[in-house]
Formats: structure tokens, sequence, C-alpha cells
């Protein structure tokens, strides 16, 4: 929109695409597509990559503010809500957003190794993430080879003995954070069958006619599931299917339950029943007293990510996990501005973030515009940050070094029939990169 602004990009780790990279699941090709339109950003004569830069240690913001006119904070959401149940540190207890990273290869993840030895596997939360980490744990082995899933996590699924997996959420199924296409895949997921309780849909078919279209589907797609019954095709599929999944709904995590044997391990889950009070998104749920315990030895807790504080210099909400904004201006700090899950709190798809960067870019232009954003002044940029990064013994990795990162990841993918074969540390990275 400016040709007399540049931009450059401050990454903690080497590589490029965050969430894209991290977070969409593998099976998922056609949502990393965007990684397009970032690439020929990165390219563009008036933008820089600088990877391996952690702001916050390597860098403060007060330093990116000295060095340019405007300082815009995109880093998302990458702290876990905790359930705040007794036993959730016992070992077969993980966050989604560990166990995502652990299978696409986020370096701080590597360590996971989870055990995925027992029948039952429990999934709190009902979003994308959690249907995400159902399909990829009920996945036949030969879909999830030809994707971008790591060759560590593939070599723990194929020993998985991961049969029934559960996703519970607290609400109804008209308040069910999870859509349509996800929801259809598990329904037509090789070599599974959905195992629903009747009960959980009492009164929903009524409730149809007044919801928005897209809820709609969504919920027609689930009622079709739990209650009709199916056709001769798909009831021959279901019979023969050796894996099983299911939707649980007002249902609540109290406790998890320890194995009587190894105290240390999860043998299980104590779930409260809610009935919900209210309809539509603003239902709450409510206690009603009544108690049900699940048998499982894995428990993966997907109730959301909140965003963590990068440097004291910059206001933060710890209530709300978001950095105080007005349309992307950062309250009480000139120059600084956010984007994406730091300022919205972790909701929504990519081409909802994709807008909401818009909003904020657009916020940058007006404030130069009006002369808000003072750019009078020459700032030096990144002159004066790698000067800095250099003292401090830190090397930038940068776009065409991430490159080089890329076509190895290809080159590995390709030699055993997948799109990449991730690098999964840092100092291999670095080592391909050349530094």
């Amino acid at each position: 929109a400016r040709p007399d602004v540049t931009v450059d990009i401050y990454e903690r780790l080497p590589v490029p695409f965050g969430l894209v990279r991290f977070g969409v699941a593998p099976d998922h090709p056609e949502v990393k597509n965007v990684i397009n339109t970032f690439t020929q950003t990165a390219r563009h004569e008036r933008c820089s990559f600088y990877g391996n830069v952690n702001v916050g240690k390597d860098l403060s913001v007060t330093e990116l503010q000295e060095a340019y006119h405007a300082v815009v904070l995109s880093y998302g959401a990458e702290g876990n809500r905790r359930m705040g149940v007794p036993g959730e540190d016992l070992s077969g207890v993980y966050s989604a957003k560990d166990f995502v990273g652990w299978y696409n290869g986020l370096p701080s993840c590597r360590e996971l190794g989870p055990d995925l030895s027992c029948e039952t596997a429990v999934i709190l939360g009902q979003g994308n993430v959690a249907l995400d980490v159902a399909r990829v744990l009920l996945s036949p082995i030969d879909l999830l080879k030809k994707t971008d899933i790591t060759q560590p996590a593939l070599e723990v699924l194929e020993e998985s003995r991961v049969r029934r997996v559960l996703i519970v959420g607290r609400r109804g199924p008209t308040q069910i954070a999870g859509t349509v296409k996800e929801v259809r895949e598990m329904v037509n997921l090789p070599n599974t069958r959905p195992d629903m309780l009747a009960s959980d849909f009492e009164g929903v078919k009524e409730a149809l006619k007044d919801l928005p279209r897209p809820r709609k589907r969504l919920t027609e797609l689930m009622l079709k599931t739990a209650m009709e019954t199916p056709g001769e095709k798909e009831h021959e599929r279901r019979e023969k299917a050796s894996r099983v999944w299911g939707l649980r709904f007002y249902r609540s995590p109290v406790e998890i339950l320890a194995d009587p044997e190894r105290s240390s391990r999860t043998a299980g889950i104590r779930l409260a029943v809610n009935k919900l009070e209210g309809s539509g998104e603003g239902a709450r749920a409510v206690l009603t007293g009544e108690m049900e315990d699940v048998s499982c030895g894995l428990i993966i807790s997907s109730i959301g990510y909140k965003s963590l504080s990068i440097d004291p210099s910059v206001p933060f909400d710890s209530h709300r996990a978001i950095v105080p904004n007005n349309m992307g201006r950062i309250q009480e700090a000139p120059g600084l501005y956010c984007s994406g899950w730091l300022k919205t709190g972790p909701t929504g798809v990519i081409a909802t973030t994709l807008n909401n960067s818009f909003d904020t870019a657009r916020s940058v232009l007006e404030d130069m515009d009006s002369g808000t954003l003072n750019t009078s002044a020459a700032k030096p940029g990144s002159q004066s940050i790698n000067a800095l990064l250099e003292n401090r013994g830190v090397k930038p990795v940068t776009f065409s070094e991430w490159e080089k990162i890329d076509s190895e990841e290809v080159r590995r993918g390709a030699a055993i029939g997948k799109p990449r074969e991730k690098l999964l540390t840092v100092e291999e990275m670095l080592q391909v990169a050349g530094k």
C-alpha cells in the first residue's frame, strides 16, 4: 500500500509460517496453500525475514521500537489453558497444543513421546483441533504416510493400540466449536464407525429451524450420524470398522483418575454431567450433580490456547490473555500494534486471522497518514538490530537460507514418498541453513 515502507519480520524459529507449519493437520495440505502467499510477500524487495531471533530474549521490544517507526506483535498464543482439575499432571495427560506440535515437528515438542498403548483416548474440547487429533489417532497409517507428519510420530502411531476416541464437550450439539468439514471427515474416516448417545440429541431436531445456516448443516450432519439407521452400504462399512469415535456432550472434567497400581499414570476421567441454561451461543453449562467415570489411558486437553506476555514493557491483560488494543493499536503504547490471536484471543480460522491482520495494517497506515505515528525522523531499522544481534552472538536466518532448509526437507520427503520430511531440531535447521 505504501512504496515508502519497508517491513522486517522477526521469528523465534529458523523457519517461517508458524501455525500453518506447526498447527495445521498433516492431512490438510490444501489449508497450507496460504504459504504460497506468505512466500510471495517474503520475497518482496521491501520485506526481509530474520529467523532464529527470539524477541523478549535476544532482543527487547524497546530495542525494536528504537530501531523502527512501528512494531507489530503477532506471535500468537503458545500457552495452554489448564483444566484446573486434580490429576491433570499425571502421565498420559497431554495438551492438544503439545500433541499437535509433536506430530507436526515443532522442535520444543520433539521429546513428548506420547504413550499410545491404551485402547481408549478421551479428548476434552470439540473444536477443530480436537477433531484433528481424533482423526490423526484413528487414521489408517497408509493415509498418514503420504503426508508431512514426522517420521517419529508415524512410528509411534503405527504401534498405537488406541481403538476408541471420545471427543467430550461441556455444552450440547448446537454449541460444538468444530466446523462441518471437520465433522464430516470424522464421519467418513475409513475403518471407523461413530458411537453417539441418542440422549445427547434430545430436543435438537426441534431447535434446527432457528439455527443459522452453517450451524444448521453441522447439526443435521450430527443428528443423521447419531440417530438415523444407516443405508446398506454404510451399515456394511461400519460393521467392518475396527475403530470407534464418538462425540459426548454435556460433560465437564472433574478429576483425572490415577491407576491404582501405577499411581503416577492416568487410568480414567471423572466427568460431571451438565444441563444447559439458555440457548444458542450464549447457553451456559450448569452442573446436575450427576457424575460419570470413563476408563482411558490417554487424555488430551483441547480446551484452548492462550497468549503469553513477551516483554514487561508491553501492556498485557493476563485475565483475558491478550494485549489490550483498539483495532490493533496497543493501548498506552504509541507505535506498538498487535495482530492475530494475541489481539483477539484464540478464535476463528486462518481466514478470520487474515482479515484481522488487514485491520491492524489499516490502523498503521491511518496513523502514518494522520501523523499520530511520527515518521519524520529517520530510523535505522534492521541495520542497528543486526549489529546488536552480532554482538550477542545471535545468527539470524534469512529467507533464502530458509529456502535451503525447505529444499532439504522436500528432498528427504521425496525419498520416502512424502511431500516433505521436516527437520526436527533448531541445531539441524541452522546446520542446513549454513549457520
